[in-house]
């Protein structure tokens, strides 16, 4: 299976990552807004940021996945076209 364990590496940095960017937005959120700061521009940014995360992380599982015969990991039964 190659690379397998690096993937995995990076997937954990991925979610780390989004766990600190989500713990950031929470701070942002519960603090008072600057005079000069578009808090409704700030939130989506952060938003956005943290669902690439995520969907980065959904990717490598999707390498992992290929890298290992391209076998699923869900029950066929559940997933749409399988």
């Amino acid at each position: 299976m190659g690379y397998v364990s690096e993937y995995n590496d990076v997937r954990k940095k991925i979610k780390a990552t989004a766990a600190d960017l989500n713990n950031l937005k929470s701070i942002v959120q519960a603090s008072e807004v600057e005079q000069v700061e578009n808090r409704g521009e700030v939130m989506a940014n952060l938003t956005l940021a943290y669902r690439h995360l995520e969907d980065a992380s959904m990717r490598m599982g999707k390498a992992i996945q290929a890298a290992d015969g391209g076998v699923s990991v869900y029950d066929a039964s559940t997933t749409v076209g399988a």
